[in-house]
């Protein structure tokens, strides 16, 4: 009786130590497959951290090209600067002689209603 009572107990403890090593095992096996997705996410990060490298290396090549053809466009600039400042001098002198032109007009115009005015009391004394 000893004995099978010896048998069930070593019997007991080996399904208690499978089943112990069965959830152990068990409880492994879903920490490493979370470890591995974890790694395939890392490695599709860093990708996608490298594109973006990419992209923003492309960007800053733009912008060093964009900022040397702005260079060469500043003396184009300066230079529109001076016409426009040239035009509206341009536009002022315009504007002076335009309101001379207009007195000028004024007294031709009088003038000659004066010319007319007395070219007519001549005729009349006549």
């Amino acid at each position: 009786m000893a004995d099978t009572r010896g048998d069930d107990l070593a019997e007991s403890l080996q399904n208690l130590f499978t089943s112990v090593s069965s959830m152990v095992k068990s409880e492994l096996q879903g920490t490493n497959n979370q470890l591995d997705l974890l790694e395939k996410m890392n490695l599709r990060v860093a990708a996608e951290y490298d594109d973006l490298g990419d992209v923003a290396a492309g960007l800053r090549v733009f912008a060093e090209q964009m900022k040397s053809k702005s260079g060469g466009l500043d003396e184009f600039v300066g230079q529109m600067d001076a016409i426009e400042k040239q035009l509206s001098e341009f536009e002022a002198v315009i504007s002076v002689l335009d309101r001379y032109v207009s007195v000028l007009e004024s007294k031709v115009r009088a003038e000659c209603r004066n010319h007319q005015h007395r070219r007519s009391n001549e005729t009349v004394t006549e």
